[in-house]
């Protein structure tokens, strides 16, 4: 299943050149439909933390390796240690991923960073792991600001660690977790704020929809199974009567069962005689 979303990811990834103009363009508008509803805090953040280098530093490390390390880390020790809710949990994420991957298909965006008046705080740092500068950008879809997988994968998280927990401190933290990596992706110019509430409404779409299949399952074996021929009944043979002539095996002549019988009890022949 990673495989498979890891392909599909770099399906998407090669069309990036192409679409280009259109995800900036994409970009520009929604940093104007931000503007004209005062929800544009996008580039004071990242001017502010242009200007503080260690920590600026520091938020790039979180946000290039955190949003890996806890998300793969968590799915890891649930399969290995609760099976019980491996299994939705599983499925959600990959919901998540899907329905991500089909919105970065459709509609490209370009993030704040590549416009103008922004700074690239995660290359001007040079953070460990950067996905924006060196071999590992020519990986990475540089247009998939919207949603934020950064934002979805957190509240997954958080979803997770709520279920398989009561402890109150562990809560507090998977709760602090989004609102941290809300304000990473916020101040390295990396994502709107639309971008976010795209990925509150992504992880509220793949819950949903997980939750409806497992009330509802339709098994996929249901789906892709040939309808089947009804095979025809084996004709049933008639009762031999007594007095009936069959074929039987000596010479083809036509015998009644009670010559057979007799036929069966005839000693051999004499070789001598």
């Amino acid at each position: 299943m990673i495989v498979w979303l890891c392909w599909l990811y770099d399906a998407i990834t090669n069309l990036a050149p192409l679409r280009l103009p259109v995800a900036l363009a994409h970009g520009r508008a929604i940093l104007h439909l931000e503007q004209s509803l005062h929800l544009d805090p996008e580039r004071t953040l990242d001017r502010w933390l242009a200007g503080h280098h260690a920590l600026g530093l520091a938020l790039s490390d979180y946000y290039d390796n955190a949003h890996f390390i806890v998300t793969l880390g968590l799915l890891g020790w649930l399969w290995w240690a609760r099976a019980d809710c491996y299994r939705s949990l599983r499925n959600t994420l990959v919901a998540v991923n899907v329905l991500a991957f089909a919105v970065f298909w459709l509609y490209p965006v370009a993030p704040p960073r590549m416009l103008p008046g922004f700074t690239d705080v995660v290359a001007s740092t040079h953070a460990f792991g950067s996905w924006h500068t060196g071999a590992l950008a020519s990986q990475a879809n540089q247009l998939a600001a919207m949603p934020s997988l950064h934002m979805a994968w957190a509240v997954w998280c958080s979803l997770a660690v709520w279920r398989i927990t009561a402890r109150t401190w562990m809560r507090c933290l998977a709760v602090l977790y989004p609102c941290m990596t809300a304000l990473a992706v916020l101040c390295t110019g990396n994502h709107y704020v639309l971008d976010l509430a795209g990925g509150l409404a992504l992880i509220a779409a793949a819950w949903a929809a997980v939750r409806l299949w497992e009330r509802h399952p339709v098994p996929l074996s249901a789906l892709y199974a040939a309808p089947q021929r009804r095979r025809p009944e084996p004709q049933r043979r008639r009762p031999v009567r007594e007095g009936r002539r069959h074929r039987a095996g000596f010479g083809g002549y036509l015998l009644t069962p009670r010559h057979v019988e007799e036929r069966r009890h005839i000693p051999a022949p004499d070789s001598t005689s």
